[in-house]
């Protein structure tokens, strides 16, 4: 494909992590799904997730949501 593909926003909406069952995040530019609650990015592939944990690639730590403090 020439350039980055929208998915579905539906779909989207239905997708989590199969790890954590949380919500993920898409990166559109780099065709990924993110699961900061696992660190892991599910890759997309000709517009199709790959929800599988073993070609999910780990996030780097300046990908990684920062934890949120408390109020002071």
């Amino acid at each position: 494909m020439d350039g980055p593909v929208d998915i579905d926003p539906k779909l989207l909406e239905i997708l989590v992590c199969p790890l954590t069952k949380g919500p993920l995040r898409y990166d559109r530019q780099a065709q990924e799904l993110i699961s900061g609650e696992a660190g892991l990015a599910y890759p997309i592939r000709d517009g199709i997730p790959i929800m599988l944990v073993d070609e999910a690639r780990p996030l780097r730590d300046d990908e990684k949501p920062q934890p949120r403090l408390p109020p002071p």
